[in-house]
């Protein structure tokens, strides 16, 4: 069993994260790229005396970020990180989660990535260890939000699991702040890993996400709630199967909790999963 939220809450602030002053020029923002790419590599025992564009030293930057350890990061570099990264947020375009219309139950769906939205929090399929994806560059969710949230994700992720003292147990859930993102919070969720065909323990397990999720929502009085599709990249379970299991999830919590005003999102960023969940959704 993991720890519950008043176990780790004072672990980690949980207050919603001052937005920093956004830079207002492309200078400064190659400037602060730099200065962050050095502090990598210095931390790695190199040197940066090379020319490259703003792109590819942007890119180096999230690949470093992507194999550091939690280690402890000096306030002044994580004020130009979270300018930077901010700026970045607003430049990819903030969707506001209140125009999405309710198809029932509270229930929406919307189709693109998930960094871009206001939601009172965004959820995040995890591993185990809870620390974020450590490949470079990696498409997964679990990089994604890592690297636009910020350092500050991993540490604090770190900071939980230390104090748990193993892994982080499929169905379960955590929540951090999301830092950098357009959303208050992320909700850290660990889905099952299936071989062939999911077993009936697995799909247990993933309808224990989203119930965490929504109860750990509810605790923390948030208003609004985006999932992605929980276990359906490398965890492979099946698309189809995970929606109904998701949907199903969702409503049943939504109606053992009449009172509840929680807008939960369905996010999908593919084409197939849109359409699997436009057509489960029009029967609930």
């Amino acid at each position: 069993m993991g720890l519950s939220l008043k176990e780790y809450q004072t672990l980690i602030d949980l207050t919603p994260f001052p937005r920093p002053e956004p830079f207002r020029s492309q200078e400064e923002k190659t400037e602060a790229c730099e200065t962050l790419l050095k502090f990598l590599l210095r931390e790695r025992g190199m040197i940066a005396a090379f020319s490259a564009t703003y792109e590819k030293k942007r890119s180096l930057v999230r690949g470093y970020m992507n194999e550091r350890l939690s280690l402890p990061i000096p306030q002044d570099l994580l004020d130009i990180q979270d300018r930077l990264f901010w700026t970045e947020s607003i430049e990819r375009g903030i969707v506001d989660v209140g125009q999405f219309p309710e198809i029932e139950y509270g229930i929406s769906q919307w189709e693109g990535d998930i960094t871009r939205l206001n939601a009172d929090a965004v959820v995040n399929a995890a591993n185990d260890r809870l620390l974020g994806c450590f490949l470079a560059g990696h498409h997964c969710i679990d990089n994604v939000i890592h690297s636009f949230a910020g350092m500050q994700l991993r540490r604090d992720c770190a900071r939980i699991m230390a104090q748990q003292g193993h892994p982080e147990e499929a169905g379960e859930a955590k929540i951090t702040r999301a830092y950098n993102l357009p959303s208050k919070y992320v909700l850290h969720t660990v889905g099952p890993m299936v071989g062939r065909e999911p077993t009936r323990i697995q799909s247990g397990e993933l309808r224990s996400c989203y119930i965490s999720c929504l109860d750990l929502a509810a605790e923390m009085g948030l208003r609004s709630v985006a999932f992605c599709c929980v276990a359906t990249g490398v965890f492979n379970f099946p698309r189809a199967a995970a929606a109904e299991i998701a949907v199903g999830a969702a409503v049943n919590w939504k109606m053992h909790h009449r009172d509840s005003k929680l807008k939960i999102i369905f996010n999908t960023f593919q084409k197939e999963d849109t359409e699997i969940y436009q057509n489960i959704l029009r029967f609930i």
